[in-house]
């Protein structure tokens, strides 16, 4: 985005930002940086909108409700997407983090 300022949101931490936006957990300035952003940026406008229409079809899934299996690929997927080392688990085979 051109005219960046530092206290502007850029694509990738708009996305981080958006499961803490949408369950109301984000303090009221990153919330205020996100709104800001989402008017000005169609992409990540679409984004959340796919998150919301993602959840209403879906519903709610709670990590129990997911066979450790489930757990553990969805972990190691996360830690891949965040640069973490895919291979390791929390060692207790309910593939939470650590």
């Amino acid at each position: 985005m051109p005219g960046l300022l530092r206290r502007d949101l850029v694509c990738r931490q708009a996305v981080e930002l958006v499961t803490d936006y949408l369950e109301g957990a984000l303090p009221r300035r990153a919330r205020r940086r996100l709104e800001a952003h989402l008017r000005a940026c169609p992409n990540c406008s679409a984004y959340l909108e796919q998150i919301r229409l993602t959840i209403a079809l879906t519903g709610r899934v709670e990590p129990d409700d997911l066979p450790p299996e489930a757990r553990r690929d969805l972990t190691d997927l996360y830690r891949r997407w965040r640069g973490g080392d895919a291979g390791t688990t929390s060692g207790d085979g309910d593939g939470r983090a650590p």
